[in-house]
C-alpha cells in the first residue's frame, strides 16, 4: 500500500460524502447520514465494516471499552461521521484513538452540518504509519 493508494481511497469517501450531502442537505441526524454513506459505499463497492468494535490491547490482554468507530474503509481509513453546529475538539481525540488503536494510517471527520463537505465539512488526520508509506 502506497500513500497514493490511500490518498485515491481518500478522495472516494469524500466524493460519496458529498454525494450524500448533495442529497440530503445539512442538519437531519448523524444516523441517516451513516445510512445513506453505507449504501454510496456499496454503491461505489468499497469495502467497509460499519460501527466497528476498536479493541484496546493492554499488556497483552484485551480490555473492553465499548469503542467504536463509524466506518472502517478498506482496512486503511477511520472515518468518524457527526452532524453538529460545533466541532469540538473530543472529535479529534476520538479519531485518533481509532486511528492508533487500529493502526490505520488515516482518518477523516466528516460533519454534514455545513454547507460544503469538501471546504468545511471534513478534516483529515494522519499518523506516523502514513509518513512512513513510500
Amino acid at each position: 500500500m502506497t500513500k497514493k493508494d490511500i490518498d485515491n481511497l481518500w478522495f472516494q469517501i469524500i466524493g460519496a460524502a458529498i454525494e450524500v450531502h448533495k442529497n440530503l442537505g445539512a442538519g437531519l441526524l448523524e444516523s441517516v447520514y451513516h445510512e445513506c454513506m453505507k449504501e454510496e459505499l456499496r454503491l461505489r463497492k468499497i469495502n467497509f465494516h460499519t460501527e466497528k468494535i476498536v479493541p484496546i490491547i493492554y499488556k497483552g490482554n484485551q480490555l473492553e471499552a465499548n469503542l467504536r468507530c463509524d466506518l472502517y474503509i478498506e482496512n486503511l481509513i477511520v472515518v468518524e461521521l457527526k452532524s453538529t453546529v460545533e466541532v469540538h475538539k473530543v472529535f479529534d481525540s476520538q479519531i485518533l484513538t481509532y486511528m492508533n488503536l487500529l493502526n490505520a494510517p488515516k482518518g477523516i471527520l466528516i460533519n454534514f452540518y455545513c454547507k460544503n463537505i469538501f471546504k468545511e465539512g471534513q478534516k483529515t488526520f494522519v499518523n506516523e504509519i502514513y509518513r512512513n508509506l513510500p
